[in-house]
């Protein structure tokens, strides 16, 4: 693997306006219940009366770990009770949380990710500026949850990129050198190439396009192609009544590559078929994902995620050689609770990020790229990391935006165009056409 980096104050040079999104995949929600008073503030839960902090968030790649990491916290601090419910991806996670809070069925901790779910959520989130870990954030990682009054609405879960990521040693048999792509030219030449030696290499096909998840489409290839539009800034994107897909030609050259080359059926595939059953075990060459693969990668083949994967760039004319790089969610706080469960809330969060138990997690169970200081002398966790890690550093980023878009567009109303398009149930214009009325009728 390529030498580690370590962090420092002030790593991430990405624009405030970029990071903003949500990934994931699918899960369940088992109703909780909110926290009961503590009568007690002390840190790390404190040893008062017993509290019990039910949180919701929106990523499932480290639900297995993160449950690990509560359990520690818990054998540390008796008196809190912690449980944790995690959606995403195929279950739309905002109607979720949303409809726990319609029931009255609260949770304590809950994510956010982007301006609409912000507001939407902003009664219910407290003031999150006396945390040490609002005070640790590495610049610009608050600009766009803090407020004129400088309180703090949420914290950064980490930092993410994406982009095409594939398996070393089928690049090298096939003699393709990944480095040595850049435009969209040479990503053709490298496809081809790899599909006319599929049964040499062992492999079934060069992508697996999970044509299933609305959002590998909709969310994160398009907004290398839309991105710009927007000047890469998230609120932009959001306070626009339309949209013009003026790199529509570029999206959908880019989608049908995936497509004409990707195991069949496309609007079957999911993002676990995607990731466990066909990339972790060397059915195809390239899949588009972000480093949020990896614990999944290790957890199929340890050897494969540490030395055989490598991500590169999705390439974009005039914009070769930068890779999508922002913050995936935030973590929010119930306002809508007594003082201790709220100070009970914090605290765990601080723990989290800041204690050294709760960084080792972080750092190499997690494989979080963290967004706060207190990591410098921590190696980045996983090559996939290391490669965001060292894009956020040169600057060479494309901002995210589509957390952005109107409420509900990429499930109701963009993702369904984009996997008509795919069925042959619309022509690309139509999806266009239909993809710009249905932002227009959210607004």
């Amino acid at each position: 693997m390529s030498t580690r980096h370590y962090f420092y104050k002030g790593i991430v040079l990405l624009s405030a306006a970029g990071l903003l999104a949500a990934c994931g995949n699918e899960g369940d929600i088992p109703g909780t219940d909110g926290g009961t008073d503590t009568g007690t503030d002390n840190d790390n839960g404190g040893n008062g009366d017993d509290v019990s902090l039910a949180i919701m968030q929106g990523k499932v790649e480290f639900n297995a770990q993160f449950n690990e990491l509560a359990e520690m916290y818990m054998d540390e601090n008796p008196n809190v009770s912690i449980e944790i419910t995690s959606v995403g991806g195929g279950t739309d996670y905002f109607t979720q949380l949303t409809t726990r809070f319609g029931a009255g069925d609260e949770p304590d901790i809950f994510s956010v990710a982007g301006p609409n779910e912000m507001e939407q959520m902003a009664d219910y989130m407290a003031d999150l500026s006396d945390t040490d870990a609002a005070g640790a954030a590495l610049d610009g990682m608050l600009d766009t949850v803090t407020d004129d009054d400088g309180s703090i609405s949420a914290l950064p879960y980490n930092i993410e990129g994406y982009g095409f990521i594939y398996n070393r040693e089928i690049f090298e048999e096939a003699g393709i050198d990944p480095e040595a792509i850049s435009t969209y030219e040479d990503l053709e030449e490298a496809v081809q190439t790899i599909d006319s030696q599929l049964d040499e290499l062992d492999i079934q096909a060069v992508f697996a396009l999970p044509g299933a998840e609305g959002w590998v489409m909709g969310d994160h290839l398009a907004n290398v192609f839309l991105a710009h539009e927007f000047n890469e800034d998230v609120n932009e994107a959001y306070n626009a009544e339309t949209l013009e897909f003026e790199r529509g030609d570029e999206f959908q050259r880019m989608l049908d590559l995936q497509a004409d080359y990707s195991m069949e059926p496309v609007l079957s595939l999911d993002y676990s078929q995607q990731v466990e059953e066909y990339f972790s075990l060397g059915q195809v060459a390239i899949i588009q994902q972000g480093n949020w693969v990896y614990p999944t990668l290790e957890q199929m083949d340890p050897e494969f995620a540490e030395n055989g994967v490598g991500m590169m760039p999705i390439p974009l004319d005039g914009h070769e050689g930068q890779l999508p790089v922002g913050i995936p969610n935030y973590w929010a706080v119930n306002d809508n609770n007594d003082d201790a469960t709220v100070q009970a809330a914090k605290d765990f969060l601080d723990w989290m990020y800041l204690s050294d138990e709760g960084k080792e997690f972080v750092i190499n169970e997690f494989n979080f790229i963290p967004a706060y200081e207190g990591y410098e002398d921590m190696e980045i966790g996983d090559p996939l990391s290391q490669v965001v890690y060292d894009y956020s550093q040169s600057g060479e980023t494309i901002g995210w935006i589509f957390n952005g878009y109107p409420t509900g567009y990429t499930n109701n109303e963009f993702g369904p165009n984009l996997q008509a398009y795919l069925g042959g149930e619309m022509t690309w214009d139509e999806m266009i056409d239909n993809s710009i009325a249905g932002w227009e009728s959210l607004q």
